[in-house]
């Protein structure tokens, strides 16, 4: 592909990229920090009468959103990644970019699996969860020492494996619970707060939630060689996810602490 065309394409994909994913992302704060807190100090009569009108809206944006930051980000993995070895690879390393592109998408698309089989079959899900952070850890590790990905490539590659599985919970696991939460809603029948629907609705948002923290960071990290260069990077990825999952806990327990006037 002739390096003008690249450049303006990537100019292209990577602000719609922006654009979509402030709207997938910021709807995903709004459930859970906003709209959270907002469904527990509501009656039954109120919510009858503003969530059919108000969830399909948000839904809305939320999973297109998600599905076009998904789209847009595959497209400039694909342009900037895989065009040149040079990008995608350690610079004493030699491979084929379109292997590790099947290579990658396989990943992708097994680990949602994976990752839905784990947490429907364990109980306790913080156990569940915390398997899929070690597979997670072995992806990585793969791409790593057997790919030879170069930091750069390691790091969005590790944010794009966030995404896709954020994505994944949008279209596959929330957004058919949510259809059939607002239906029962409209119905006059609506689900208790402990039927399987809701729980796994909000089980699968919370985890989204947990993982944009730290997908943001890997996102903005090719403007940081400090980060992916140095040779702690594998420890400072480990600190990002860190850091990501306490900053959000610490941003639910204010969102249950912050009046309505």
């Amino acid at each position: 592909m002739p390096s003008v065309v690249n450049t303006f394409l990537q100019l292209f994909f990577r602000w719609a990229h922006v654009v979509a994913g402030i709207t997938w992302i910021g709807h995903l704060y709004f459930f859970n920090w906003v709209n959270g807190p907002f469904q527990g100090k509501i009656d039954g009569p109120t919510k009858k009468a503003v969530n059919p009108e108000l969830m399909p809206r948000a839904l809305f944006w939320f999973r297109w959103g998600a599905a076009w930051t998904w789209i847009t980000g595959v497209l400039l993995v694909g342009l900037i990644y895989y065009q040149t070895r040079g990008v995608l690879f350690e610079q004493d390393k030699e491979g084929n970019p379109w292997l590790w592109l099947f290579v990658v998408l396989v990943i992708w698309g097994v680990g949602f699996v994976v990752y839905n089989a784990i947490m429907k079959a364990l109980a306790n899900k913080d156990v569940a969860a915390a398997i899929c952070l070690v597979l997670l850890a072995g992806a990585y590790l793969l791409l790593e020492h057997v790919g030879h990905f170069g930091g750069r490539s390691l790091y969005i590659h590790l944010g794009g494996t966030f995404g896709t599985m954020m994505a994944m919970n949008v279209w596959m696991v929330i957004w058919p619970n949510q259809k059939k939460i607002i239906t029962a809603l409209k119905e006059g029948n609506p689900l208790a707060a402990d039927s399987p629907e809701v729980k796994i609705a909000g089980l699968r948002s919370r985890h989204n939630t947990y993982m944009s923290v730290p997908l943001v960071f890997f996102m903005i990290s090719n403007h940081y060689p400090t980060m992916y260069s140095n040779p702690m990077r594998d420890v400072c990825a480990l600190g990002v996810v860190i850091a990501g999952f306490v900053a959000t806990r610490l941003l639910y327990g204010k969102s249950t602490k912050v009046q309505g006037f």
